[in-house]
């Protein structure tokens, strides 16, 4: 059994010069020619780390603990209704893509206050931004920030903490759980607290979106002045290696400057670098493990989805108080707390991640199934499996720190299996409000959550074997 230390040594020994410029430039822990990161600027890393994940789910679940006072507010059909539930996933999806991107041209600290920022100010417009079309665009100006987040924060761990990627990972994807489930137990209270109306019940939570961009605008000046830091260095050895160079073979004619790409002289990089020093660009469409990475995040993106945005609705139709309904939705989230901290640690130190998935499976068919029966009668239970069958999202974030072995190749592979995950998640939401409107009951669409739990599982086991995006895509 290979350690996740000894993954994280061989990774930074395999990476390539290209590859080791990249992560610098992402935000690497060590600036060449400086020494280590500064210790405040590890910890503001890991507070603003956590102040994020906190914010990437409130602006979902406390939709869904008011989305009968919603639909009555702003005149909504249940497939309209079942329209906004798609919405997350369809703005993580065409967002999301572009986040690698803009953190090579920004750096990942600058992206990520920016989506702080962009999330406080969808929460604080949509409550009152008139009719359903205003309340969708403020929800998608909230979501756009939420995707890039959801996208740089394993490239960030992987950056900050190579070492320490499972403890890392449980730690954001725990604080993530309890970002889920605590406005799902405490919006509807709050609410009744401020006089009743939803508005300020669901604007409440920019709050918590405006502290989360303090951490991060330190970090932003940090990064500009460490990648500043990192060009003079890289200058400076340049302009030596070129001395060097010119001495050694004797070259007639004028110096040349540095250029900023250049490469020191000696010894090519090893492996498919070739002779320029050069890593070529990976083709992660070409790694069936990337696909299967993408379809599991996708089938248990669906599942989470469904669940924040229809499961207190389910709860009410069968009788339930809108408060209990809040509350079991709340209990649903919040057993992410503790497994999404476990379950990384634990994957962390599988060579095959499989058995974990078979198992959140199984939780979540038996969820259904009580779901079907007797909603009413088991409903502590049925929330708690189903709570246990949605931490296949920590499991799937692990997977993607373990599934490649560089930080390019991380960022990468978050990028496609998130993007792609969040393409395939779109319809179920959506699906599930117009079996509702049209069935008159919850029968067909728990009968589909529950379908689609099988593929989760087949695609999850796959995606848990031990192997790297890298590896397939270029034997290929």
């Amino acid at each position: 059994m290979v350690s996740e230390e000894t993954r994280a040594t061989d990774t930074r020994t395999a990476m390539s010069p290209s590859e080791r410029d990249t992560s610098a430039a992402a935000g690497a822990t060590t600036i060449p020619g400086t020494g280590p990161a500064r210790a405040w600027v590890t910890r503001l890393v890991v507070v603003g780390i956590m102040l994020s994940a906190v914010n990437l789910r409130p602006a979902i679940t406390s939709l869904g603990a008011l989305l009968e006072e919603v639909r009555a507010g702003l005149g909504m059909s249940g497939s309209v209704a079942g329209l906004l539930t798609s919405v997350p996933p369809l703005c993580f999806a065409v967002f999301g893509v572009t986040a690698p991107r803009l953190a090579r041209r920004f750096g990942p600290a600058a992206v990520v206050c920016a989506g702080m920022a962009a999330i406080f100010a969808g929460l604080l417009i949509r409550p009152y931004a008139g009719g359903t079309a205003g309340f969708l665009a403020a929800s998608a100006l909230a979501l756009m920030g939420i995707a890039v987040s959801n996208v740089l924060m394993p490239v960030i761990v992987k950056r900050w903490f190579p070492d320490r990627v499972g403890p890392m990972t449980g730690l954001y994807s725990m604080v993530l759980a309890l970002g889920t489930s605590l406005p799902a137990a405490v919006t509807v209270p709050l609410t009744h607290a401020m006089g009743g109306g939803w508005k300020p019940g669901l604007a409440v939570w920019a709050l918590l979106a405006a502290v989360a961009v303090v951490p991060w605008v330190p970090l932003v000046r940090e990064g500009r002045e460490g990648s500043a830091r990192e060009k003079g260095a890289t200058g400076r050895g340049a302009s030596a290696t070129s001395a060097t160079s010119a001495a050694a073979v004797g070259a007639a004619g004028p110096a040349r400057g540095p250029e900023p790409d250049s490469k020191p002289a000696p010894a090519p990089a090893p492996g498919p670098a070739g002779a320029a020093g050069e890593q070529p660009p990976l083709r992660i469409a070409r790694s069936r493990t990337a696909w299967a990475l993408a379809v599991f995040f996708g089938l248990q993106a669906t599942a989470a989805y469904i669940a924040m945005g229809w499961m207190a609705q389910i709860f009410r139709d069968a009788g339930v108080s809108a408060p209990a309904a809040g509350l079991l939705l709340a209990v649903t989230m919040v057993m992410g707390v503790p497994l999404a901290f476990v379950i990384p640690r634990i994957a962390a130190r599988l060579p095959h991640q499989g058995p974990i998935v078979l198992v959140l499976g199984a939780c979540g068919l038996a969820g259904y199934a009580g779901l079907y029966l007797a909603p009413a009668a088991g409903a502590w239970a049925w929330a708690l499996l189903l709570g246990i069958a949605n931490c296949a999202f920590p499991l799937a974030l692990t997977m993607v720190g373990m599934r490649a072995r560089s930080g390019p190749g991380v960022a990468q592979l978050s990028a496609f299996a998130q993007s792609t995950g969040y393409l395939i998640s779109i319809p179920g939401p959506l699906l599930v409000g117009v079996l509702y409107q049209h069935s008159g009951g919850w029968g067909l669409p728990i009968a589909l959550m529950a379908g689609l739990m099988v593929p989760q599982m087949v695609v999850g086991f796959l995606a848990g074997r031990d192997r790297t995006v890298e590896e397939e895509a270029a034997t290929r």
